[in-house]
């Protein structure tokens, strides 16, 4: 499958029901559209079998719930609904992305209680997020914006609208020839990139963000339990950016990203070492297991 998004041969589940692909459409006055009132999850299927898929799945209806736009469907109705468009779209290694969303309704203001929340999902074949980076270790900007403070959205929920400062700090990084961005939160500790969590390695041992204002990703948590299983020390902390010149090692995880190594962050540069390439490979015998 290839070409733009919209205009692919197959099949988008919305709402109950097979569609093809370029009929899978929404109103223009979709409150979504208009007051970023959507929650996504991205998932990869390996083999035929979606990885964690049930915990993505509750993942989705709990950042709905955190959006105060309860999902009108169930874990179970969710996984069939993934394993329709796997089957109808004849798809075996993928990528799946549902999405939930306050429709076009009566309510066309900020509140949008009348709207009916709407539900699709999809599935497409797609390879390396970083494309070569995969390999060579990712080129990092260092984002201008920070990660808000929860009392100011919901950082828990995996949310579209949280989405908006990824999307303009990496066309920023874009424009510098990097791969994508680092950013800090609003105090100042390392807080993530712009879809992916951030891993460092100092003298063997493991230090990542504590995920008290990002998203606790299901590939980060699959990662430090790995990391645990391989007797690897992993300090959940917060990073002060002043500690990056002392890391000798780093990478980034998330279920687009898998895990890929980064060479650089700014000004500062990295190995992609044997524990990065000793992760990457006991994760990607575990996803496949």
């Amino acid at each position: 499958m290839a070409g733009a998004y919209d205009d692919r041969d197959g099949f988008i589940w919305m709402d109950g029901a097979l569609v093809p692909w370029r009929d899978a459409n929404v109103h223009i006055l979709s409150h979504a559209l208009h007051y970023a009132s959507s929650v996504f999850e991205g998932e990869r299927c390996y083999g035929g079998k979606i990885f964690k898929s049930r915990e993505h799945s509750a993942r989705l209806l709990e950042s709905g719930r955190l959006m105060d736009m309860p999902i009108p469907l169930s874990v179970d109705e969710l996984e069939a609904a993934k394993a329709a468009v796997l089957e109808a779209n004849k798809l075996h290694d993928a990528y799946v992305r549902a999405v939930a969303w306050r429709g076009a309704g009566e309510d066309m203001g900020v509140a949008a209680s009348r709207n009916k929340v709407r539900v699709a999902v999809a599935a497409w074949e797609w390879g390396a997020y970083y494309g070569d980076a995969k390999m060579q270790g990712a080129k990092l900007d260092i984002a201008k914006w920070k990660r808000p403070s929860p009392e100011t959205i919901p950082t828990a929920a995996k949310a579209a609208g949280l989405y908006m400062i990824c999307t303009m700090s990496k066309h920023a990084a874009e424009a510098k020839g990097c791969s994508d961005a680092l950013f800090m939160d609003w105090r100042g500790y390392v807080a993530e990139a712009t879809g992916a969590n951030v891993f460092f390695v100092k003298d063997g041992e493991v230090h990542t963000p504590l995920a008290d204002a990002i998203l606790n990703g299901i590939t980060r948590q699959t990662v430090i339990s790995l990391l645990r299983d391989m007797n690897v020390t992993v300090h959940e902390r917060h990073i002060m950016p002043e500690e990056l010149p002392g890391f000798q090692q780093c990478w980034l995880t998330g279920t687009a990203a898998e895990i890929t190594p980064v060479g650089q962050i700014g000004e500062h540069h990295f190995q992609v070492g044997q524990l990065t390439r000793d992760i990457a490979s006991a994760y990607e015998a575990h996803v496949r297991a």
